[in-house]
């Protein structure tokens, strides 16, 4: 039996009907997960809609538009935490706030490239003519309290693998 998955997403995102955690979903299992967006002020429906579902595990996915994700930054690893669910984030400070795992880009590190793109810029270059850059360090944290309170057993060999562990 699959997993029921709840998807954290952007409002907007939604409304604009992409279907980008669907065709992901597919890709992996037939069902697909049920999908809700977060916005300013959602808490309360977020949780109302949590309840609901009655997931068995929740992806908080990044989105171009993440504005409304961080400003939920307490909100959703609480609820996760509340609800008992394990959870998956997109940015290492979901993980440090008491979220189970996050993996994803390091922004940081995305940051100070695009300075050498700035540099460039204001040395002439032409910004059409700049080529495209993709993240290029990921990171994986592991949040170990979170994992026993959920009474979870991190495999050695992930834990390894993690460039941090938090216990």
């Amino acid at each position: 039996m699959a997993a029921r998955s709840r998807v954290v997403a952007h409002r907007a995102r939604a409304a604009a009907g992409t279907d980008a955690p669907d065709r992901r979903a597919d890709a992996v299992s037939r069902e697909r997960p049920a999908t809700t967006g977060l916005d300013r002020g959602a808490p309360q429906r977020f949780a109302k809609e949590l309840v609901a579902l009655q997931p068995e595990v929740i992806l908080s996915q990044s989105t171009p538009t993440t504005a409304a994700l961080l400003q939920q930054t307490r909100t959703i690893p609480s609820l996760a935490a509340r609800y008992r669910l394990p959870a998956v984030y997109p940015f290492r400070f979901f993980t440090e706030l008491g979220g189970l795992l996050s993996y994803g880009n390091d922004p940081l590190d995305n940051f100070r490239r695009a300075a050498t793109y700035v540099d460039r810029i204001l040395k002439g270059a032409k910004p059409s003519e700049l080529p495209v850059q993709a993240p290029v360090k990921f990171e994986m944290v592991i949040n170990l309290k979170t994992a026993k309170a959920l009474g979870l057993d991190v495999p050695l060999q992930l834990q390894q693998r993690a460039d941090d562990v938090i216990e």
